[in-house]
């Protein structure tokens, strides 16, 4: 979608999809407006309930089977599994997802680990191309006016176009791009709590060779799964802006980390998106 300031305003249903990397304030935003009438969609919430839910209670299970008091009772159907995952707390769909390197410090094998990365990336697929139908139930069935689509951060490292093409249809894409100036404290920030990531395979292949020909090391199984993740991180990062900007220049509009750190309430990011499609005008 194109807007003019006029037309935004004038929008009775409003649909915003905040794109950017993890850490620049989408969550912080779609909890704000959630406060104000809006539908909070957030993008890992939907992975996790609907796409994985399945595949998260396996890994489980897998687990509890290898005590035999857990595994007595589950094949008896004495106990159940549940996966209970929260918009604020994604605890079960990144223990999935999982960090590659060494199993005796919690890490994954490469083809379990690639297959993980697999599913995750269908799953995301999956949750983009519900969007319109969400849109409809916040609507009819909850009441909202607006709905807010809370995506995450590897959402730029899909290539699937026809996600892009739908979101861009259906919602004003705001790109939250991070200043040169506070790079390296988002990074900094990532490192200090190394968090399962999504990588592009193209892009694992290549920073797997380069860590352990620095590392000197000889296989995946050597890999400290923290120590490649903080590794990583920054390369991941760099690689990632020129995709957002790919996303943003033809389908959405641009705002800076600094002015989404200053809202405080739904004025305020009216008033920042409204700026944004004046400066593209």
């Amino acid at each position: 979608m194109k807007f003019t300031v006029e037309g935004f305003r004038a929008w009775k249903h409003k649909c915003v999809t905040l794109l950017g990397m993890s850490g620049v304030g989408k969550t912080h935003l779609a909890a704000l407006l959630r406060r104000h009438d809006w539908f909070h969609y957030s993008g890992d919430y939907r992975i996790g309930t609907r796409y994985l839910d399945e595949p998260i209670l396996d890994l489980i299970k897998s687990y509890a089977m290898r005590d035999p008091f857990l595994r007595d009772l589950l094949r008896r159907d004495w106990i159940t599994i549940r996966n209970v995952i929260k918009i604020n707390d994604l605890g079960p769909v990144l223990s999935f997802i999982g960090k590659l390197g060494n199993p005796e410090l919690g890490g994954l094998p490469l083809n379990e680990f690639s297959r993980r990365q697999a599913l995750y990336r269908e799953a995301e697929i999956a949750a983009m191309l519900d969007l319109p139908e969400f849109v409809r139930k916040a609507q009819e069935i909850y009441n909202y006016a607006h709905l807010v689509n809370d995506v995450g951060g590897s959402l730029c490292e899909l290539d699937e176009p026809r996600v892009i093409d739908l979101l861009a249809r259906h919602s004003l894409i705001l790109y939250i791009r991070v200043p040169e100036s506070d790079e390296i404290k988002l990074i900094e920030r990532a490192q200090a709590d190394p968090k399962p990531l999504y990588y592009r395979p193209e892009f694992l292949q290549a920073a797997v060779r380069d860590y352990l020909e620095l590392r000197q090391l000889d296989y995946v199984a050597q890999i400290d799964p923290d120590d490649f993740t903080r590794w990583v991180f920054p390369r991941l990062f760099h690689s990632r802006v020129p995709r957002y900007e790919a996303i943003a220049r033809p389908h959405g509009y641009t705002v800076s980390s600094k002015d989404v750190a200053l809202v405080r309430d739904e004025a305020d990011f009216l008033e920042l998106v409204e700026s944004a499609i004046a400066r593209t005008a």
